[in-house]
């Protein structure tokens, strides 16, 4: 995935398997138990995996002028009104994000992860670069992947090997 840095690659490993466990988490997972929530402030588990896949749609697409093909609806799957996906959905969603997240990874020189993108925000500008954004991805998917464990564990459902 990167240009002979083997501490990169490792972590791009590593956030593979992150991902794997995410998906193996939320695959045998009843309609009934997407909706459970740690608390009722809180989103839901199925909400918690949909939003870490709007999340990373949303990053490529929006922020690094990716195009993201036929996953550009996964964007909006966190949206306050989105109705429920099922775990076969969910599933799908992990996967194909991550196969276009990982298939930019292999595509980007270590100049284009440089790459410095200015996005407006509320009248701000805000700078980074490529790879302060898949930094942000993976602390993303760790913090969320904590909270569906987290909320897996409070209902004494298998929560995922993290």
């Amino acid at each position: 995935m990167s240009e002979n840095n083997p501490t990169l690659d490792t972590f791009y490993e590593n956030w593979k398997l992150y991902q794997d466990e995410l998906a193996k988490a939320i695959f045998p997972l009843t309609d009934e138990q997407l909706v459970l929530r740690a608390a009722p402030q809180l989103r839901s588990v199925g909400q918690i995996a949909a939003h870490i896949i709007a999340t990373r749609i949303n990053w490529f697409m929006d922020d690094l002028g990716e195009d993201v093909g036929d996953l550009a609806p996964l964007d909006d799957w966190d949206a306050l009104n989105a109705p429920p996906r099922t775990a076969a959905e969910l599933l799908q969603g992990l996967n194909a994000s991550w196969q276009m997240m990982a298939n930019a990874l292999a595509r980007w020189s270590d100049t284009d992860m440089q790459q410095v993108i200015s996005r407006e925000h509320n009248g701000q500008v805000h700078q980074f670069s490529r790879s302060w954004v898949i930094w942000h991805l993976i602390e993303h998917d760790l913090h969320h992947g904590g909270e569906l464990s987290l909320t897996l564990g409070t209902h004494s459902i298998q929560a995922p090997d993290i």
